[in-house]
């Protein structure tokens, strides 16, 4: 559920549906996923922040993010938040980079490091290194990867943990 808008559950669940189907579509079917997503956001209101959420995940997982990062910047504008709104932020920052803007993807991530935790802190530090590596800061980057991986390592966290300061902060 979107936090910042009521949304009905079965159109949750019909969305969840469609995404589940999503690798049914071959790359040259990709237009029909998309119709199918069109037709979901077509029953919101218009000025609901999920429906340009939706396109834009549907436009950027068959490739197009040029056509996806307005769409999320949409959506945010709109008050998307939340879950939802930090997966647009995370995303936004992945299309941001793959049309030759990761300086704008680094300064959308970099609060969401000091935010709430939540199961998507992996995927921001994941990303921000991505956008940070296309910037030529590629030690940032391997920190920020070090530091996402080193609590799920079944030895050597604290070790991985010194290390990934270490790259940003040698006198640490």
């Amino acid at each position: 559920m979107c936090e910042s808008v009521p949304v009905n559950e079965n159109w949750e669940q019909r969305v969840t549906a469609a995404w589940a189907t999503f690798d049914d579509y071959p790359e040259e079917r990709a237009a029909d996923f998309r119709a199918v997503i069109d037709a979901l956001v077509a029953e919101l209101p218009a000025d609901s922040p999920l429906g340009p959420f939706e396109q834009a995940c549907a436009w950027d997982s068959t490739g197009h993010s040029d056509k996806a990062a307005p769409l999320y910047r949409e959506a945010l504008a709109r008050g998307l938040s939340g879950y939802k709104g930090r997966r647009a932020k995370i995303q936004l920052s992945s299309s941001l980079r793959n049309i030759g803007q990761a300086e704008e993807g680094v300064k959308l991530l970099t609060p969401e490091l000091d935010g709430p935790s939540d199961e998507l802190d992996d995927a921001v530090r994941a990303c921000l290194a991505l956008c940070l590596s296309s910037l030529g800061r590629d030690r940032e980057g391997l920190s920020l990867v070090l530091g996402a991986l080193a609590p799920h390592l079944p030895r050597y966290q604290r070790s991985m943990a010194n290390y990934a300061r270490a790259l940003v902060d040698p006198d640490d």
